[in-house]
């Protein structure tokens, strides 16, 4: 593309624009859609109708004054703002739309030849269409390949200056039932609502040429000054002239002759028979005119991307002329493609279907809009200004028609572009990753959020329970068991965060250690569902990391309110600064979770397994709803929950019936079966009893109490090294179990 001379200014675009608009369907269905529904009805579908193209006129014009358009237009818009692989997508589909347009624009041509098919008929000829629109589509293809854009924009010149002669001699002309018409403004009825969509469907083509003009974005010499002046203009120009279109029509004929004559204007028109004829004739060369020009440039630019799967196609397709750059290549296999659904000669299941690409193509440009108004990014700085409520309107009015147009073509065309979303994630998946915009929009999201629900906290008299756990651990890279936990419960119910510890402090080369490290933490994770939010943190000790830790904000908006720390069980390392930093975690009112992390394998069928003890009262309801959070997780779908009494000989009864009541009332997946009651005798040390039950248990889930670790230290995590993963359990404060 270096070297390409810009050989264009606003005209072209603001021409190529509205000689689509005023195309084929305005001379050949717009008298049926007055017949139809009125004269009001045709009103409010151009008003429904300019609901999507305003607001995409609008949006296409601001994000061209961003930053440079280059060759593409729309595809290039697309692709610049949702990423290569999205933008692939849309720009296929928006390519195939394009080119198929240039068949039904030929087609649409060969109906300025009515009389002479009507004339040949008389005579008992009966000649096909294609004899007709086969020799221009190929004759418009010579001359495309031959001289390119620049014989295009100047043929335009000169069919639009016969289109807007022959538009004056229609307004000029009059009928007998003008003068005898009592057709009036007020007077006059919305007709056959139960058919508005249908008569939609029919006339919204007329209204998708407003960004023909921007695929000549890589052709021009100020892309940010020609697409905002030319697109608009022809897109308020055409909308007026509809109007006026509209009424004149309406005044001009009965509905019934309306419905019957699709040429009802060259009754109308002076020197009709002649003057309608040849100004469809222009409105619909300049529109294959158009599309031939545009789709080329779309089908080039996306090959400059490597969007197809094969190289070599990719190379010769974006190959343009070497004087000029003009896309031969595309124009060859645009044209063939033209060429097979003239020959068809029907086009009618196919424009349903381009109809609703050109509708997620729309769409598209205004949620682009929309999303960078949103996401605030100090790059976006558009020298024109739509406003992000018209973007947002223009996006969900596109969505909304496109369904109401025809489902069943709309979830078509969506299944379809999804299909090959997911195929071109497949060949290109080292283009995957979340766009800008939406990272933008997504941390706005995040912001506001966690603002509202700040200030929504402060008025709740009671707040729900659920974890928000911080983990800490300087071991990421030798063992992941503490962040498999914080995983699980992560999952659904609670939210985590995860930080890794680097020892020393803060400095240059500390803190490239920390980018290089979390890094490798998150490549290690990659292919693995992760619900936790993970990151560093450069401390020169341990306690100076908890401290810091604790008090950073939790990442959905609410406090943290668990501390999760992990040691080494076979060779206790980590546990002697855990057991000095407990009463520093314990002073901020935290639960306390301290994982004792074991070698062996975990197997989710041995199931959870929690030890309650007589002491336990505060840590009870903690460990049982921990388990429950944890068994959520997909990884324990084949486990299960067992809880362990251990209480004193006469509490035996009233600690089952008290445990199955719980399980009932709080709604708990632990059958009474999984709920044993064991004896607290005092020849036999718990620490055993629970050993010989739970050796082989996936998980164990033990209390503590602070006074405990006071007082015993390490030594009372000793007597557990048979069993596997231990997680003990310290409940600042009791929850209830609703």
């Amino acid at each position: 593309m270096t070297g390409q001379v810009k050989r264009f200014g606003t005209a072209p675009v603001f021409f190529t624009a509205i000689s689509t608009i005023l195309g084929a369907i305005l001379f050949l269905r717009f008298g049926y859609a007055i017949g139809t529904v009125g004269f009001w009805g045709v009103i409010l579908i151009i008003l429904l109708g300019h609901m999507v193209t305003i607001p995409t006129s609008l949006a296409l014009s601001e994000i061209a004054t961003n930053k440079r358009v280059e060759g593409g237009g729309e595809y290039f818009i697309i692709s610049r703002s949702f990423g290569l692989n999205i933008g692939a997508t849309i720009g296929i589909a928006l390519y195939l739309s394009q080119a198929i347009s240039v068949a039904f624009y030929v087609i649409a041509f060969t109906e300025s030849f009515q009389f002479l098919f009507d004339y040949l008929q008389g005579v008992g000829i009966f000649l096909p269409r294609q004899a007709i629109s086969i020799p221009v589509m190929l004759i418009l293809s010579v001359l495309i390949l031959k001289k390119g854009a620049s014989l295009g924009v100047k043929a335009l010149y000169f069919v639009v200056a016969i289109l807007f002669v022959a538009l004056a001699m229609f307004f000029l002309g009059q009928t007998n039932y003008t003068a005898n018409t009592d057709f009036s403004l007020l007077s006059d009825q919305f007709h056959n609502p139960e058919k508005f969509f249908i008569v939609f469907a029919i006339v919204f083509p007329a209204f998708t040429g407003m960004t023909a003009g921007v695929g000549l974005s890589g052709d021009l010499k100020n892309p940010a000054k020609s697409i905002p002046i030319g697109t608009i203009s022809a897109t308020l120009i055409g909308m007026v002239i509809y109007f006026f279109v509209t009424y004149k029509l309406a005044v001009s004929a009965s509905p019934e002759d309306l419905v019957s004559n699709q040429l009802i204007m060259g009754k109308i028109a002076i020197g009709g028979s002649i003057i309608i004829p040849l100004g469809l004739a222009a409105s619909t060369i300049s529109s294959a005119l158009g599309s031939v020009m545009v789709a080329p440039r779309t089908l080039q630019a996306l090959a400059n991307d490597s969007s197809f799967p094969i190289p070599k196609v990719n190379r010769w397709l974006a190959k343009g002329r070497t004087n000029d750059n003009e896309p031969t290549n595309a124009s060859i296999v645009t044209c063939a493609i033209a060429l097979i659904f003239v020959a068809l000669g029907e086009v009618n299941t196919v424009a349903s279907i381009i109809s609703m690409f050109f509708m997620v193509t729309y769409g598209s440009l205004s949620l682009i809009s929309f999303l960078n108004h949103f996401g605030a990014s100090p790059s976006y700085r558009p020298s024109f200004k739509s406003k992000w409520w018209i973007s947002l309107l223009g996006f969900v009015v596109a969505v909304w028609v496109m369904f109401k147009i025809d489902t069943l073509y709309a979830l078509l065309a969506i299944i379809l572009m999804v299909l090959m979303n997911i195929y071109i994630n497949f060949y290109h998946s080292n283009r995957k990753g979340l766009s800008s915009i939406f990272a933008n929009s997504l941390f706005q999201l995040n912001r506001n959020l966690q603002i509202f629900l700040q200030h929504k906290s402060k008025d709740k008299t009671f707040l729900e329970w659920r974890p928000g756990a911080i983990c800490i651990s300087d071991s990421s890279f030798d063992r992941d068991n503490a962040f498999r936990l914080l995983n699980w419960i992560a999952y659904r119910y609670g939210f985590g965060t995860y930080l890794h510890r680097i020892d020393g402090y803060f400095s240059t080369s500390t803190n490239k250690q920390s980018r290089e490290e979390l890094k490798r933490l998150l490549n290690n994770i990659e292919n693995e569902k992760n619900f936790v939010y993970i990151d560093t943190i450069i401390s020169p000790s341990y306690t100076s990391a908890v401290a810091n830790a604790i008090q950073i904000p939790g990442i959905a908006g609410m406090e943290n309110n668990m501390v999760i720390l992990e040691y080494d069980k076979d060779e206790k390392k980590g546990l002697k600064d855990i057991l000095d930093n407990f009463n520093l975690i314990s002073a901020g009112n935290f639960d306390v979770c301290i994982l004792a992390s074991s070698r062996r394998p975990v197997y989710p069928k041995n199931g959870i397994h929690i030890w309650i003890k007589s002491t336990d009262n505060e840590n009870a309801n903690l460990m049982i709803l921990l388990s429950f959070i944890i068994s959520g997780h997909p990884f324990w779908k084949n486990g299960y929950i067992k809880i362990f009494n251990i209480c004193k000989p006469n509490e035996v009864k009233d600690q089952r019936r008290n445990l199955r009541e719980l399980m009932i009332s709080g709604r708990l997946p632990i059958l009474p079966d999984n709920i044993e009651i064991i004896e607290n005798e005092e020849s036999v040390s718990p620490k055993k009893i629970i050993t010989e039950k739970s050796e082989f248990a996936g998980l164990v889930i033990l209390g503590f109490r602070e006074e405990l670790i006071n007082h015993e230290g390490e030594e009372y995590f000793n007597g557990f090294e048979k069993l596997g993963d231990v997680l003990y359990v310290y409940s600042k404060y009791k929850k209830e179990i609703e």
